[in-house]
């Protein structure tokens, strides 16, 4: 009965075994007819793709002979006929950098679009793969629960039991074939999962940036037409607006930029700072101070601890986590080395009061908390020449600022990139939760005016 009952079962088994494994295989292959389509799809595309190459390239040079023009127009002696003719070259390049941007967005569109349906066959070609591998799976199980004196009982004589475990053998091997071509398909998703991200950021970056160039499109035409209603008689009347100019670019640079637990400073040695950062870093000045104004301005909300007269529940022991704390870190021993080594009262320096229920203790504009610093207090000290960096001043904590920024990938540059560069510095591991997304806006808009309306006008 065990004979008859297994002998049954195997030939079912084995049947069942070799038509899903002809209809993985035919699966897969169907799957190469996928990426055959696609290939095909790709190739359908590349007469466009050279068409629009050609095109960004004759944009590019077109760019470089505006920006020629516009460097051989801010030699010559100030007019108002050479002021008009440098606006006019800061406009078409900016038109022409708006087109070679739109071209690159079609690009990326082409490539999301391919991306996604080979996201979306690869998917389908894990999940039909690993359905018909859990059939093969359960019926191996059911063979398995034979012992061998059963299967061995079950021939008729002994080669036949051999030419068994050989169909056996030949079945195990195509299975673990399987589950290889199966993992490999996984590792392509995730390639491919990661490479359509890379793209559409690539593509938010470019529709910000054509944001940025519409923006100067506008306010060159606005200063262009000032100029236009300017007669030659006139140029005693421009002298004024040039003074005026000068008057406004005198202001901005006076104007005091504050800063968290520190005097505030004049902008424009804000700005030189920033400068010197950025020639260290790459981290784009405009975002720096942005992030610096962002950090005072939650200055204002919470308020600061550690201040002479303070009660003891918002002094620096008992709002920064110590050795006998259940925490992963000892701010309060770095801290007290950092005071000592810098010379100054751990009793009398500004601390940030605890928010939202975690750890105060953070230091100077820039907000580090004592273990952090710790982490960039040798590299900013390097960057700037010094022997021993300070938290509290504001050229060092510029420096850390940017490092730390340039670390978490903003010196890549581009809308997304600096977005969440700014985010990882305030909320960390938590920067991608949509309640901390505030931060990440507002120091673009930051930036963005600051950019616009502190540290363009200098440039004039």
């Amino acid at each position: 009965m065990v004979m008859t009952r297994f002998s049954n079962l195997k030939l079912v088994y084995i049947f069942s075994v070799a038509l899903a494994i002809l209809t993985i295989v035919a699966f897969f292959s169907a799957s190469g007819i996928t990426f055959v389509f696609a290939q095909n799809v790709q190739q359908a595309v590349t007469d466009r793709e050279a068409t629009l190459r050609a095109e960004l390239d004759q944009v590019e040079k077109e760019i470089a002979i505006q920006q020629q023009i516009l460097q051989a127009k801010q030699r010559e002696s100030v007019s108002i006929e050479r002021d008009i003719a440098i606006l006019n070259a800061e406009i078409e390049e900016a038109k022409l950098k708006i087109r070679a941007r739109t071209i690159s967005i079609e690009r990326l569109g082409k490539d999301i679009n391919i991306k996604t349906e080979t996201i979306g066959a690869l998917s389908a070609k894990i999940e039909r793969g690993k359905d018909s591998l859990s059939q093969l799976i359960r019926k191996t199980n059911e063979i398995d629960s034979f012992s061998l004196v059963e299967v061995v009982l079950s021939n008729k004589d002994l080669s036949a039991f051999f030419e068994d475990v050989d169909s056996f053998d030949s079945i195990n091997r195509s299975l673990n074939e399987l589950f290889i071509q199966i993992k490999d398909a996984r590792e392509q998703t995730s390639e491919e999962k990661q490479s359509l991200s890379l793209k559409r950021n690539a593509e938010t970056d470019a529709r910000a940036a054509i944001e940025v160039e519409k923006r100067k499109i506008e306010s060159k035409e606005a200063e262009k037409k000032k100029l236009l209603a300017l007669s030659k008689q006139q140029e005693k009347t421009y002298e004024d607006i040039l003074k005026d100019r000068e008057k406004r670019a005198a202001q901005i640079r006076s104007a005091l930029f504050a800063l968290r637990d520190t005097a505030a400073i004049p902008f424009g040695t804000a700005l030189t700072y920033a400068n010197m950062a950025f020639q260290k870093t790459g981290v784009r000045p405009a975002l720096l101070l942005a992030i610096l104004t962002q950090e005072s301005n939650l200055g204002e909300n919470v308020g600061t601890c550690n201040r002479p007269g303070d009660p003891p529940e918002k002094l620096w022991r008992a709002i920064m986590p110590g050795p006998n704390d259940n925490s992963w870190r000892d701010d309060q021993t770095i801290y007290l080395s950092i005071t000592a080594e810098l010379g100054l009262d751990p009793d009398a320096m500004p601390l940030s009061c605890p928010w939202h229920g975690g750890w105060g203790g953070a230091m100077g504009p820039a907000q580090f908390i004592p273990w952090t610093w710790d982490q960039y207090k040798s590299r900013v000290a390097s960057a700037l020449g010094k022997r021993v960096a300070n938290p509290w001043e504001p050229e060092d904590a510029f420096m850390a600022s940017a490092i730390y920024l340039s670390d978490l990938g903003a010196s890549a540059g581009g809308y997304t990139a600096e977005r969440t560069a700014a985010l990882k510095y305030y909320a960390g591991s938590n920067w991608n939760k949509p309640q901390n997304a505030f931060y990440g806006n507002q120091v673009i808009a930051s930036a963005q005016n600051i950019q616009e309306n502190m540290i363009d006008p200098l440039n004039f």
